[in-house]
């Protein structure tokens, strides 16, 4: 039976075994349209060798009635070679030249991942091996097929290093723990989980760290795989805290309960983002101090898992141009981004608490035009006596975007009655406008 190809549902399914893929390795990727790239250095004993580990995936893919064919060599195109073009499956290690002329010399050249264009002129040469280009000069060849087909077989060799994209960047930290038999009970899972956040402090304390972003996997049998990240405001090394955080994300509204399906095989839990501990001493005048920040950290790392980040953001300054462009709010468990400032510039023109969404435009009644100061004017049906004020502080447009937008005079006023507002002019009179415009753009507490 024929069926039409669906590439975009070919790439997702692709998607999902990378995902399942990472229960081998945490540095898994995507390498094309129809293959998986693993780096299994440092765990293929876990397995009982890289053999045993490939031929274990093997099974599981074809117990989810997927075929697959596998390499296992030192370096990426040595592995992307034999799993293609190959009947041997498995290099050892530190090929002698000899066995790496009895394992590749054979192959033909499109096992060195040439395009065929490439591969056609080079067959007109009688160059259809990639022997026939090891066991010749270099120079001649490079000459008439430039540089790819040798730094392809300097790849092979091993002489050159290549490297892969993870579909997930590595973590810091991780441990996990595997069932002989799998695990369905909900229990159980919370079992392992805390054993693993016992074994994930441990080695955070080791190197003085806290965990910033902690991410839970568990590997069904079945093949799905479920991520559950959470995130802190402060850098954490307490078993406790971390399962705490795990409960109240797991009671959002948003987010399943824990589904074990026919069981599972495999739990993983990673430090995807790790900072310094800070070293603390604080004195007794201090201690409740301490102790009420630490409280307010707990509370909105637990109000972020429960609700979601985007819920509980913290204020931050923004390297902006615009006053209005100056101001973020992101997620109060995420570090400080680059281009953000402290809230308490020193030496910065003071700025009103409040901004408003969009500046609101005024009637001005009375100023010393053409570049003065405002004296009166009336907003929101209000007529404002100023009685003082401070400015003019310019804001230019930035010259890096498109011209028109006109120059700010912005002013610190307050009226006879106390209230405080920040006002701006808008255009230069005589070169920009012959009628500047008043705005509030927002007001002191």
């Amino acid at each position: 039976m024929a069926v039409e190809a669906d590439p975009a549902a070919e790439a997702r399914l692709l998607d999902s075994l990378c995902d399942w893929a990472s229960r081998y390795t945490p540095l898994a990727a995507l390498d094309g349209a129809d293959g998986l790239m693993l780096d299994i250095s440092g765990v293929a004993h876990l397995f009982g060798g890289e053999a045993a580990l490939a031929e274990d995936c093997s099974a599981r893919l074809a117990a989810f009635g997927i075929g697959a064919v596998f390499g296992v060599a030192s370096n990426p195109r040595g592995a992307w070679a034999l799993a293609r073009f190959a009947a041997r499956k498995v290099a050892p290690e530190n090929l002698s030249d000899r066995e790496f002329a009895k394992l590749f010399h054979d192959l033909p050249l499109a096992a060195l991942g040439l395009d065929a264009e490439t591969v056609v002129d080079m067959a007109k040469a009688g160059l259809r091996r990639i022997g026939d280009v090891a066991l010749r000069p270099r120079a001649p060849i490079a000459a008439r097929f430039g540089r790819m087909p040798i730094a392809r077989l300097d790849e092979l060799r091993g002489l050159q290093s290549v490297s892969i994209a993870p579909r997930f960047p590595p973590p810091d930290f991780c441990v996990e723990r595997r069932f002989a038999s799998p695990v369905q009970t909900v229990e159980a899972i919370e079992a392992a989980l805390r054993r693993l956040a016992n074994e994930l402090v441990a080695l955070l304390e080791r190197q003085a760290k806290g965990a910033r972003r902690i991410e839970l996997a568990l590997y069904r049998v079945d093949g799905a795989v479920r991520r559950i990240r959470v995130g802190a405001s402060r850098p954490l090394n307490e078993a406790r805290a971390l399962l705490r955080l795990f409960a109240e994300k797991l009671a959002s509204p948003g987010e399943d309960a824990l589904d074990a399906g026919f069981g599972i095989d495999c739990l993983r839990l990673a430090c995807l983002a790790a900072e310094p501990l800070a070293p603390a001493q604080a004195t007794i005048a201090r201690a409740e101090e301490a102790e009420q920040e630490r409280a307010l950290a707990d509370l909105v790392d637990r109000l972020s898992a429960r609700l979601g980040t985007r819920a509980v953001t913290r204020r931050a300054l923004l390297d902006a141009h615009l006053p209005e462009q100056a101001e973020a709010a992101p997620p109060a468990t995420r570090t400080s981004a680059q281009g953000e400032e402290p809230l308490a510039a020193e030496g910065a023109p003071a700025r009103p608490l409040r901004l408003f969404a969009r500046p609101e435009l005024i009637e001005m009644l009375m100023e010393e035009a053409p570049d003065g100061p405002p004296l009166r004017f009336r907003w929101r049906r209000m007529q404002h006596d100023l009685a003082a004020f401070e400015g003019p502080e310019r804001i230019a447009p930035p010259w890096w975007r498109k011209p028109g937008a006109p120059t700010r005079d912005y002013f610190r006023a307050e009226d006879t009655d106390g209230r405080r507002f920040w006002l701006y002019r808008e255009g230069l009179w005589g070169s920009e406008t012959t009628r500047p415009k008043w705005f509030v753009h927002g007001v002191f507490g």
